[in-house]
């Protein structure tokens, strides 16, 4: 967080070290500051220059969606920041599915299930 070397203080976002990055700290209260920023962040304390320009690019597709469904409306006075937390919140569960899906081994005639909504 402050820049100096990191020594010995270590944080994984809900000890999930096969699913979060492991950040590293110089001090607790460094430690303190960045544990505190990726439990507001669903565990990542910075995202890269690339990934905030792929949520922002994301954008752009998710209202063709929404205007193609007829959707938009209710979407139209977000802010950019809360669309965002939709495109990511999207991202993550499809990451999710697609862990659990490679660990359970699952096969692809099991996925042909009617849509739970």
């Amino acid at each position: 967080m402050c820049g100096r070397q990191a020594r010995g203080f270590g944080y994984v976002h809900r000890l999930q070290w096969d699913r979060f990055p492991h950040h590293r700290f110089c001090s607790m209260p460094c430690l303190d500051a960045g544990s505190a920023l990726a439990n507001r962040n669903n565990g990542m304390i910075d995202k890269t220059d690339m990934e905030i320009r792929a949520i922002k690019d994301a954008r752009r597709f998710l209202a063709e969606a929404l205007t193609e469904l007829g959707l938009m409306a209710p979407f139209h006075d977000r802010s950019a920041a809360e669309i965002d937390r939709i495109i990511e919140a999207c991202i993550d569960g499809f990451q999710e599915s697609i862990r659990r899906q490679s660990e359970e081994g699952t096969r692809s005639d099991e996925l042909n299930d009617p849509i739970p909504f």
